[in-house]
This record gives structure tokens, C-alpha cells and sequence, in this order.
């Protein structure tokens, strides 16, 4: 039996404990990694190589700044604010939280968008009195959704451009040129998660929210320490957003914002050293850190490309491109739920444009619908970091997002097959 197979095996006894939540899902991902290195998927010293990976050091900072505006009561006057200006109607603040969500993932990073607007939207929930569980998976999925607006808002994005370049189509895709798909994709991902997505979410009260109002009450909820945080928390979001412009490229990075970030909470009082580590959802951070190495497995070992090379062949000798785009978007649809974004468009790129080669088509269509596929990561926590992050937080177990998420892939595909291939046609100038 090769390695390919018995990855996918192992990816196979991953995905149902997911599913089932038998065991925790921390303690599944992480010793899927384990398991990775024990059969030899991967080399001993890379299983935990997940936990240095620098979007766990982002997770983590922004836990502890988003927690600083709880303890000083900040969030909480937010969403006062907030509640006043849209009411408590369930609707009207997802509607809010969505767009805010999508319109900065497109220009920042939508693992920092869902980072900085988590501890903002639980503060709307406790002043509206709504569940947490109600508008945090719907924020996640917005910063999904958001990010295929432009070519910095993803990686698979800046991947498919690169797959053009390396083919040698000097025709590549333009900064906004993405928006044709993103724009619609994101106006009906609010609609459906306002009008059909919100049945199937869960609807329970957290105890660990009502711990932290219970802290806020009792501590220091001084308005000087509420413009601090704020402050800090601002200047955080600028320094992710415009940091490349103002030449702080490969000064300060993401992580570094974050982490600064945290630190200055701590060192300025808004939140005790105590309270910061406990801030730190941990179930978040290893759940991530586990799948990393589990995605590296699937590369090495092949695994991912054997996937792609038994669903080709499932298309027979010249397949229609609509029946092409439509299958490598499933396929990679289907890879981002339990790889990273990156790798599943990493992976199924170069393919795509070898099989538009083949049948004389342009593979601008394919290499668009792969790069929005892969950005579907709606029906799993561990597909993309924002739904990782808001998995504690809401309370959610891993069929929350099965049932809230498998509609809204659905709905992607449906509108991404009608306006790709009028967009970007098959056969442009025919």
C-alpha cells in the first residue's frame, strides 16, 4: 500500500472523529499530526511544527487584545452603540457584522479581519442579549467571502495569478478583476446566512461569555482604559493594513502587530497577565496546529494529487470546460474543508491549466473557479483560520458548521458556474 493511500486513510479516521466529535477535536488534530510522523508521512521534528507556524502566534495576540477591550468594558459599549443604531433584530446586525466583515477581508487579511471584529461582535451579542453562537460563524464565513474580492485578500488568489504567470500568459488577473465573482458571491452568502443559514445555527448561551461580563462588572472599567485599548486595537488593525505601504514590510509583520499588540494590553493595565493567558483559547490554537502537518502529508506523500488524478480521469478523454471547471471546483471545494486554502490551489492549479492546454480553452475560467473553491472552507473548522477562530468562542462543534456551512459551498458553486464562464470566457474572441 503506498503512502498516498494510507494518508488518505488517516485523513479519512481524521474527518469522521471530526464528524463525531468521539474524542476532543483538539486531540484529534493533533494526533493526526503525530500519526503523520509515526507512519512517516512527514519527518519526526515537522508534526509539531504547527505550533511555531506564525498564524498561531497571530491567534494567540489577538485573543489577548480582543479580550482587553472585554476587561475594560469597551466591547460592551460598542455594542451598545451598535444595538442602538441597527436594533436587536437578529437580522439587521448579521447584515451589519457580514458586510463590515467582507468589505475589510478584501483589503486585509481575513484571518486578522475575523481576529479584530471577534471581540467587537461579541460585545454587540451581549448588549443585544443574542447568543454569541448566533453571529460569529456568520462574521467567519463573511471574512471568507470577503476575501476573494481582490488579489491580497487570500492566498489562493495571489496563487492562481502566479499559476498564469508560470504558464506564460502574460494576460494575468488584475488587483480587482476578482471582485466579478467575490461582489456576488458575498451579496448571496449574506442573504442566504440571513435568511436560511440562521436556522441552522445553534442557539446557546455561553458560559464563559457570562464569566467575562461577570469579570467586567466587577473590575476596572475606567474610560481611560477603554480609549487604550481601543487605541491599541486601532493602531493593530493600521499597521496590518498599511503596513506594506508606510515601508514597514518585513519590519513588522502581521504576527508582530498582534503580539506588540498584546503586550501593550498587559504592560498598560487593561487586562492582568493572569487574565491574558486565560484569554488564549487553546483548543483554537491546537486544533490549527494539528491539520498543519496533516496538510503537509497530504502533499508529500501525494495523497492530495491522487485525489486530483482519479477525479480527471473520471471525466473521460474531452470534457465540455463548464463539465471541467465545474468538477476542479468540487474537487478543490472538497480539499479545502480539511487542507489549507493554499495548498489545495497550490495543488490543483498547475492541473488546471494543463488540462485547459489540452482541450484549447482559457484557463483563466478554470484557475478562477479552483482559487474561489479553495476559499469555500464554510463546512469545517479546521479549512480556514477564520472558522477556527470563532470555534471556541461560539461554542460550535464540527456538525455546526456541517450544517451551517454545506448550504452556503452550495450556494458558491451555483453562483460561481453561472458568472465565471460569462466573465471569463472559454474560448474568448469566438
Amino acid at each position: 500500500m503506498s503512502q498516498a493511500v494510507k494518508c488518505l486513510i488517516l485523513l479519512g479516521v481524521i474527518a469522521l472523529l471530526f464528524v463525531t466529535e468521539l474524542i476532543p477535536l483538539a486531540i484529534t488534530a493533533m494526533g493526526g499530526a503525530i500519526a503523520c510522523g509515526i507512519l512517516g508521512f512527514i519527518p519526526a521534528k515537522a508534526v509539531f511544527s504547527g505550533l511555531s507556524n506564525s498564524t498561531v502566534v497571530l491567534f494567540a495576540g489577538m485573543f489577548v487584545v480582543g479580550a482587553a477591550m472585554f476587561y475594560t468594558g469597551l466591547a460592551q459599549k460598542i455594542g451598545n452603540i451598535v444595538v442602538k443604531l441597527s436594533g436587536t433584530s437578529e437580522n439587521s446586525l448579521m447584515f451589519g457584522i457580514m458586510l463590515v466583515g467582507a468589505l475589510l477581508s478584501s483589503v486585509l487579511s481575513n484571518t486578522g479581519t475575523a481576529a479584530c471584529l471577534l471581540p467587537v461582535v461579541l460585545g454587540i451579542c451581549a448588549a443585544a442579549k443574542i447568543p454569541a453562537s448566533r453571529q460569529l460563524m456568520p462574521l467567519a464565513f463573511a471574512c471568507g467571502l470577503g476575501g476573494i474580492m481582490t488579489m491580497v485578500g487570500t492566498p489562493p488568489n495571489i496563487i492562481a495569478n502566479g499559476a498564469l504567470q508560470a504558464a506564460g500568459f502574460k494576460e494575468t488577473f488584475g488587483f480587482f478583476e476578482y471582485a466579478w465573482i467575490g461582489l456576488p458571491l458575498t451579496i448571496a452568502g449574506i442573504f442566504y446566512m440571513m435568511f436560511i443559514g440562521k436556522h441552522l445555527l445553534p442557539n446557546e448561551e455561553l458560559d464563559s461569555d457570562q464569566e467575562i461580563e461577570q469579570e467586567v462588572e466587577a473590575g476596572d472599567t475606567s474610560v481611560k482604559k477603554q480609549w487604550i485599548s481601543g487605541a491599541i486595537l486601532l493602531v493593530v488593525v493600521l499597521v496590518m493594513a498599511v503596513g506594506n505601504k508606510i515601508g514597514l514590510k518585513g519590519i513588522v509583520t502581521l504576527e508582530m502587530a498582534a503580539i506588540i499588540g498584546a503586550m501593550v494590553s498587559v504592560l498598560s493595565g487593561c487586562l492582568t497577565e493572569k487574565q491574558a493567558y486565560a484569554s488564549i483559547d487553546w483548543v483554537t490554537i491546537f486544533l490549527f496546529a494539528g491539520m498543519m502537518p496533516v496538510s503537509a502529508a497530504m502533499d508529500k506523500t501525494g495523497a492530495g494529487k491522487l485525489i486530483a488524478g482519479w477525479t480527471v480521469g473520471l471525466m473521460g478523454g474531452s470534457p465540455s470546460p463548464l463539465v471541467v471547471t465545474a468538477i476542479l471546483f468540487i474537487l478543490s471545494c472538497g480539499l479545502t474543508q480539511f487542507m489549507s486554502n493554499t495548498a489545495s490551489a497550490a495543488l490543483l492549479c498547475p492541473i488546471g491549466v494543463a488540462i485547459a492546454k489540452q482541450l484549447g480553452a482559457s484557463p483563466k475560467a478554470v484557475l478562477m473557479a479552483i482559487a474561489v473553491a479553495a476559499s469555500c472552507a464554510f463546512a469545517s473548522p479546521v479549512g480556514t483560520p477564520p472558522n477556527t477562530l470563532v470555534l471556541g468562542p461560539g461554542g460550535y462543534k464540527f456538525m455546526d458548521y456541517v450544517k451551517a456551512g454545506t448550504g452556503l459551498v452550495i450556494v458558491s458553486f451555483v453562483v460561481s458556474i453561472i458568472i465565471i464562464p460569462i466573465v471569463w470566457p472559454f474560448f474568448p474572441g469566438k
